[in-house]
């Protein structure tokens, strides 16, 4: 997987908002001990040889790991979500703010 970190979008984006690692891609070679080509589509404007830093290894997610969202439920027409436990609340600029 190809780290975005280091990786200039066209498009200004918020950095936290950003994955972390875009799909993972094919290593072609091993150019250096510290480089390696990439099989990246023509879509990604970089070349393909990137530092070993910015690849990560891909492995797949475990199958317990993956956590179902909660489905809404709908109530007088309108569609709402049930809370299991609250776990934290604090209060920003006279709004609740809930951590559920």
């Amino acid at each position: 997987m190809l780290s975005t970190k280091d990786l200039v979008f066209k498009e200004r984006l918020v950095c936290k908002l950003v994955e972390r690692y875009v799909r993972p891609y094919e290593v072609e070679e091993v150019v250096l001990s510290n480089a390696v080509k990439l099989r990246l589509p023509s879509s990604i404007r970089i070349y393909s040889v990137v530092n070993v830093s910015w690849v990560v290894q891909y492995r797949k997610q475990v199958k317990e790991q993956k956590r179902e969202e909660g489905k809404p439920v709908e109530v007088e027409g309108m569609e709402e979500w049930k809370v299991e436990r609250i776990l934290n609340k604090k209060k920003i600029r006279g709004v609740k703010k809930y951590l559920v």
